[in-house]
């Protein structure tokens, strides 16, 4: 009707979806002007125009009063760090590791190195009868868990060198790594692989494979483990394990907006117990 105002949802995203590659535009060049943005996005000058100041009013983008290009404003910065602050990886981990657990009837952990020791802060418990006894909030030497050297592995040599010389490297059972030669040859193995392999290092009959979980950043904050007794992670139900963790993993760090440059699972997870 002539003089009423019509409600066009088409119109409405439109200008969002404009405004937003806008802004992905801006995140890539740094800065542009007016007509290299509307080049690139093969619109009329006009409309980036209009565009350019309503975003500029909420302070998403800033003109520079030198050249007059556009870049991105400190208002996005703001809700990035925000965002970011909610990204809680033992809220964020919680239903993957609950999805995990009912999928390999054994045992998941999610662990954060503190200290120089590693320290559980979630777990989900496997239905199996004979399972893995452990405690949230329990603290554990990094050196011959699977999950302390998945978080060794990705830690500075500066980092590994201090917790060795603070920690030590206690000798738990014949298969624990004792030697920091050796324990160096398994971190690279680590970090190649991608995961790491607990082969009775810690507890005789115990075995668990784990993987990393990574921030927005790029960065290994935490650790995830499937674990349980040697003679049910063996053969082709150990490789399967290997396949799940590793996935899980990598899952947890897409939801906490880890983005690989690469993106895809890599490699075919045929795991070697050493």
């Amino acid at each position: 009707m002539p003089g009423k105002d019509v409600y066009n949802p088409n119109v409405k995203v439109q200008a969002v979806a404009r405004a937003i590659s806008i802004i992905e535009l801006l995140a890539k060049a740094g800065e542009m002007s007016l007509g290299e943005i509307a080049r690139e996005l093969q619109l009329p000058k006009s409309t980036i125009h209009g565009l350019l100041s309503t975003l500029k009013e909420f302070e998403f983008i800033e003109q520079s009063p030198f050249s007059g290009k556009y870049k991105l404003g400190l208002r996005l910065f703001e809700i990035g760090s925000a965002v970011a602050r909610n990204w809680d990886v033992r809220a964020v981990a919680a239903p993957y590791l609950q999805k995990l657990v009912d999928e390999c009837c054994e045992t998941v952990h999610l662990v954060v190195l503190d200290k120089g020791e590693v320290l559980y802060i979630d777990k989900r418990e496997s239905r199996q009868s004979l399972r893995i006894v452990s405690e949230v909030g329990t603290r554990l030497p990094a050196h011959c868990t699977g999950v302390g050297k998945v978080l060794l592995a990705y830690s500075s040599p500066s980092e590994v060198r201090r917790i060795i010389a603070e920690k030590g490297l206690r000798r738990f059972t014949k298969n624990t790594i004792t030697d920091p030669e050796k324990l160096a040859e398994d971190l690279a193995r680590i970090r190649q692989q991608g995961y790491a392999v607990d082969n009775e290092e810690i507890m005789d009959s115990l075995r668990c494979v784990a993987a990393p979980i990574r921030n927005h950043e790029g960065r290994v904050i935490a650790a995830m483990s499937i674990a349980g007794p040697v003679a049910r992670l063996s053969g082709e139900r150990f490789q399967k394990m290997v396949k799940l963790v590793v996935e899980t993993a990598h899952e947890i760090s897409r939801a906490l907006g880890y983005r690989p440059a690469a993106d895809g699972m890599a490699g075919s997870y045929e795991a070697s117990v050493y």
